[in-house]
């Protein structure tokens, strides 16, 4: 095979593979994971179930690889908003607002904090968004820190409470009727921010 038959090849296979997703992403939003079926997901892009196992291995597979697009997207939101701060805190603060309104989106709340633990099992789900998410919640935290906008804490047992208090945000906008939903974000963007925000140092008198 020539070089650009097989660019060719993996070409087609890649874009097989990204309409795959997006095809289970809406059937999986629209009918959860238990009532989805592979047939449906290939017949939406006019393709054999054979095509789907070409990429995943099963359902749960596929259903693993769109979380881990909708993830690896909301990361990248919220980093390239921390990114665009002038400071950790107001880094910290403006991933903490993009991540909350992640989690109002229809789409993401359902299949990442509905349908993620019933699909995954809730050890693997909890492991990947671990994976996820854990390294930058503790890279703004460690930030905060090392800036003197935190008093120095313990990272690990710091960033588990966060994290703790973000899944907890996470799961009750996802379930929450979306006509609460914009008051419940600014509840939790506010009651966050004062907890964490309890930690910063004092200011000192003789300077204030």
């Amino acid at each position: 095979m020539s070089r650009v038959a097989a660019s060719r090849r993996e070409q087609y296979s890649q874009a097989t593979r990204a309409a795959l997703l997006a095809a289970a992403t809406r059937r999986f939003a629209e009918q959860g994971f238990a009532k989805t079926a592979l047939e449906d997901i290939a017949a939406d892009i006019q393709a054999t179930r054979g095509a789907i196992y070409h990429h995943f291995a099963n359902k749960t597979a596929l259903f693993e690889a769109v979380f881990e697009k909708l993830e690896h997207d909301a990361l990248r939101e919220s980093a390239a908003a921390a990114e665009a701060a002038d400071d950790p805190w107001e880094a910290a603060f403006h991933a903490l607002d993009v991540f909350l309104e992640r989690c109002c989106d229809p789409v993401y709340g359902k299949l990442v904090w509905q349908e993620g633990p019933i699909a995954l099992g809730w050890p693997q789900w909890l492991a990947a968004e671990e994976t996820l998410a854990y390294g930058f919640i503790q890279q703004l935290l460690s930030d905060l820190m090392d800036s003197g906008q935190l008093e120095r804490q313990p990272l690990e047992t710091t960033t588990r409470l966060v994290f703790g208090m973000l899944t907890a945000a996470g799961m009750t906008l996802a379930d929450a009727a979306e006509s609460a939903k914009p008051q419940l974000k600014a509840e939790y963007l506010a009651m966050i921010g004062r907890l964490v925000g309890a930690l910063r140092p004092a200011p000192n008198p003789a300077f204030g």
